[in-house]
Formats: C-alpha cells, sequence, structure tokens
C-alpha cells in the first residue's frame, strides 16, 4: 500500500465487533480484568489506550519503525527520549537546534549531568565531539529556523561506527516527505502538534523507535512517568493525520512560492529555503527527502521593519508554532529561541531582523498579497 493511502486508512475498522470506519474514543481510565492473572491487554490508560495504540501503531507504520509512542507534547517526547541516558552521558546536538530543545538540555538536564555539544551538524565536526562518554546524536534536517541541512545518512554511518544512537526530530517535514528511520537513524521524534496534526488546535508529541529493544525502553519510561497523550486528543490526532499528504503537497508548493516571491524582494536580504535552487544544503536534501515543506525563514534590510510587518500583516497570524492550514509568522529572536543566549544567536544567525513563516495551505496569492502589503505599506 503506498504510504498516502496508509496515512488515510490510519484508524479505519480498528474495532471489529461494530465495523465502525473512524476509530471511537475510550473515553477510559481502567479497564475491567476478565479474571484474576487475566488481562484484555489493556489495564490502565497511562500503560495502554485503544485509541491511542491505534495512533502510535499508526506513525510508526508511518516512519517505518518498531513501535510509537504518543506524548502530552513535543518537549514531553524529547524529555522522554533524553531519559533514556544518566548523569555523566554525552550528547551532541546541532548548534541551531529549536530553542526548547537548547532550553531543555541546557537549564534542565544539565542539572542532572546529561552533558551537550552543540556543533554545526556536518560529518567532520560531530566526529571531532565525540567523547568516550557520548551516547547520542539528536539532529534537525531542515533546522529550525534557519532550514540548515544535515546528511542523514553520513551522520548515521558515524553513529553506528561509534555505537552511538542518531535521533532526528522529523516535525519539519513529517513521513510524507523524509523518512529517517530509513536512512539509519534510531528513533524519531515529532512535535505532533505541527504538521501531524495540521490545525493549530492540539497540542502532542510522538517517538518512533527503530527497533524493538529501543521501543521497551522507551515505553517503560512512558509509562513510568505518564506524561501520555488523552484518548480524544490521540483521536484528534489520527483525524488531523489523514489530511497529512494532500496538506503536506500544498504547504510545500505555497512555500516555494512564497520563497521565490522573498527572494526577488528589494527589502529582503536572504531566504532560507531548502527548495531554492541557491541553497547550500539541496543537494543533500534533495537525496534525502521527497518535498521542501512549508517553512521559511527570511531576513530584512532594517531591524526596525520587523515590528512593522509583524502589526500589519492580515491574512498572515502573528504567532508562535508551526504546521497548521493558516499562515503564521514567528519572530524566532523574542520567540521560539529567546532562551538561547544573544551571542550565540547573533552568531548562528538568528538575528533581529529574522522572520520565519509557517508557509499555509490558502490561495498562495493571498499570502504573497499580504506580505507584499506588509513589507511595502
Amino acid at each position: 500500500m503506498k504510504l498516502e493511502s496508509k496515512i488515510v486508512h490510519i484508524g479505519v475498522r480498528t474495532d471489529e465487533r461494530t465495523g465502525a470506519i473512524s476509530t471511537p474514543i475510550y473515553q477510559t481510565a481502567s479497564f475491567q480484568h476478565p479474571a484474576l492473572g487475566k488481562s484484555t491487554g489493556f489495564d490502565y490508560t497511562r500503560t495502554h489506550n485503544p485509541t491511542r495504540k491505534v495512533l502510535e501503531d499508526g506513525v510508526a507504520a508511518l516512519e517505518s519503525g518498531a513501535a510509537g509512542f504518543a506524548f502530552a507534547s513535543g518537549m514531553a517526547a524529547i524529555t522522554a527520549v533524553l531519559m533514556l541516558y544518566q548523569s555523566g552521558d554525552h550528547i551532541i546536538t546541532i548548534q541551531d537546534c529549536y530553542g526548547g530543545t537548547y532550553r531543555l538540555l541546557d537549564r534542565v538536564f544539565s542539572k542532572f549531568g546529561l552533558e551537550a555539544s552543540y556543533v554545526d551538524g556536518s560529518v567532520e565536526n560531530v566526529i571531532q565531539a565525540v567523547k568516550p562518554t557520548t551516547r547520542a546524536v539528536f539532529i534537525e534536517t531542515p533546522t529550525n529556523p534557519l532550514m540548515n541541512i544535515v546528511d542523514i545518512a553520513a551522520i548515521a554511518e558515524v553513529c553506528q561506527e561509534k555505537n552511538l544512537n542518531l535521533i532526528v526530530d522529523n516535525t519539519f517535514l513529517t513521513p510524507c516527505f523524509q523518512r529517517p528511520l530509513e536512512l539509519g537513524a534510531d528513533i524519531v521524534v515529532h512535535s505532533g502538534t505541527k504538521y501531524l496534526a495540521g490545525h493549530n488546535d492540539l497540542l502532542c508529541g510522538l517517538v518512533i523507535a527503530k527497533d524493538a529493544a529501543l521501543a521497551e525502553k522507551i515505553q517503560f519510561i512512558q509509562n513510568s512517568t505518564g506524561s501520555v497523550l488523552s484518548p480524544s486528543d490521540s483521536w484528534l490526532l489520527i483525524r488531523g493525520i489523514k489530511t497529512l499528504s494532500i496538506r503536506m503537497q500544498r504547504h510545500d508548493e505555497n512555500a516555494l512560492r512564497v520563497a521565490r516571491w522573498l527572494q526577488d524582494h528589494p527589502r529582503v536580504l536572504q531566504v532560507y529555503y531548502p527548495g531554492l535552487s541557491c541553497h547550500c544544503g539541496k543537494e543533500i536534501h534533495d537525496k534525502q527527502a521527497s518535498g521542501y515543506g512549508g517553512m521559511v525563514s527570511f531576513t530584512v534590510d532594517d531591524t526596525q521593519l520587523v515590528p512593522s510587518i509583524l502589526e500589519k500583516v492580515k491574512l498572515i497570524q502573528f504567532a508562535e508554532s508551526l504546521g497548521g492550514v493558516e499562515t503564521l509568522i514567528t519572530f524566532p529572536a523574542r520567540q521560539t529561541h529567546a532562551d538561547i543566549p544573544a551571542d550565540i544567536r547573533n552568531n548562528l544567525g538568528i538575528t533581529d531582523s529574522l522572520l520565519r513563516l509557517s508557509v499555509g495551505i490558502e490561495d498562495v496569492t493571498d499570502i504573497i498579497s499580504d506580505l507584499k502589503q506588509a513589507l511595502e505599506g
């Protein structure tokens, strides 16, 4: 079955007793035991719930993994993955990672003795950063918000040679466009809030493990810490995923047109989008992904223009988050990446003149018209 069909059919006819096309919401905390020492496979919803299981099995299949796990948020999902490691362990991650990931490593897990190093994502620098205590490499590609590309297969080869886990945040591209486990990664994480849910109305996170041994460890953490996705939210995510393929196609088409338009605007200095022929990572991206996604970042020629744009946009919403059907614009230096020290942000290029667009599925001419009036009005 093609991926597009698998996406649509997540949750179809999972209730054999009734033949319901849509997966029921099992809104229950507890399940009756048939007899002493016997179980239906469901005892307590924190451990397993039928609605959540349909979701978890579905996303595992889409990412070609052994098992999937649904959490209450994307950061809860990343937290669970980092809990695979212990005091004294070392993690390598990319220097322009999502601000929430940086905050979690720098201000939470550092207190428990987990060390992190930040590199540019090149194979050479990853190798140089490896220590005897290194246990994992955690990457995004494309990165947030600078859209840098990391070679998943090349990093996976390094990790396999050195017995390290490779963790990939696949939020921006989803399994529609990129499947890191098939390229050698061990764990995939998603902020399901974004493209998977797709409607700016649901908070959730997902982890997919490549093999049964890792899956068993993650399941233990999920059950022990309890930050699971509720049955009703699991159902909402199943419903959102059903349109993922057609939404991603439209995001991709719109974003490329917006990026090309921005490229030609006199007030725009630089556009970050891997679909542009000038993008330095395009060759690697095209080797490992089948689409470019809906995220576009750009810098303007005057920092004073930024507040004006944010005030003047009408169709486009000035809001955090991304991946929904509506186009959103964000100011990373003050919002998503504010916890990264200013000198580090500026050195990376996350400056006060950088804006990030999550290009929605509206008519693209309306999106461009709104950008035009905001930039020129």
